[in-house]
């Protein structure tokens, strides 16, 4: 078993889970009935995503591992998701500015994902970075549209933005799974992706004619699983069925 591995798909997949649970809260809640479904449609992208990962990840474990062992029975701090995902659905804005800070990021891993010497993560990269691109597009189409809009919505993505922003350095942090996974042609090198991605994000973000926020400080820690206040509350509701009925089969 190779547990840098294991350690380095749990680093990709649980980003994608847990933001598929903050989507998932918002089915019937966006602010048209096409934007709700197109969340929605993101979400189960996103699943769909994590349940080839976790599938590799049980066949690499072995024993009694499955996909849903690997979602549902875990504890906290063996989640590996990075602290951004993890941010609740204040208002529409926060939702929205999550998700663009997290497509940008996502996009450019998978497009380097694809390169990857192992056969199983080149070809989910692949497939994956298909929706990934339409989710881009989805986001910072929408960052455009609240940043140049009404007073109201530019000043309500501005503080959305504001906000999120401390969470967006975390992204390219390297765990020592991460760094043994890029030396063997495996992983991505997240590091040399952060010029690229704030130029791409502050292009968007110039265009929609927000301010590009400036601060010292960032938080991190989920990648190391040191996570927020809010991490217990998305496991209790999504592992609730699981460790409600043990090895439930539906």
């Amino acid at each position: 078993m190779n547990n840098n591995l294991i350690q380095y798909i749990y680093g990709i997949a649980d980003n994608s889970l847990i933001l598929g649970q903050r989507l998932g809260e918002l089915c019937g809640h966006g602010p048209s009935l096409e934007t709700d479904i197109a969340m929605t449609n993101i979400s189960l992208d996103l699943f769909g995503q994590v349940r080839s990962y976790y599938q590799y990840a049980a066949k690499l474990i072995g024993v009694e591992a499955s996909e849903d062992t690997i979602a549902f029975l875990r504890k906290e701090k063996e989640y590996k998701n990075v602290l951004l995902v993890e941010q609740p659905n204040q208002d529409f804005a926060y939702s929205i500015s999550r998700q663009f800070l997290f497509d940008v990021y996502h996009s450019l891993v998978l497009e380097e994902l694809q390169n990857s010497s192992d056969e199983t993560l080149s070809a989910i990269a692949k497939k994956s970075l298909k929706e990934v691109s339409y989710h881009t597009r989805f986001s910072s189409d929408w960052i455009r549209r609240l940043g140049d809009g009404t007073e109201v919505s530019h000043d309500k993505i501005q503080t959305a933005i504001n906000d999120l922003w401390v969470f967006t350095d975390e992204l390219f942090y390297q765990t020592d799974a991460d760094k043994v996974m890029v030396s063997e042609g495996i992983g991505v090198d997240v590091t040399l992706l952060k010029a690229t991605y704030y130029q791409k994000v502050n292009e968007i973000l110039k265009e929609s004619t927000l301010q590009i926020p400036t601060i010292e400080y960032y938080q991190k820690g989920g990648k190391q699983g040191i996570h927020s206040e809010h991490m217990g509350y998305i496991l209790t509701e999504l592992q609730f069925m699981q460790r409600t009925y043990p090895n439930m089969t539906w």
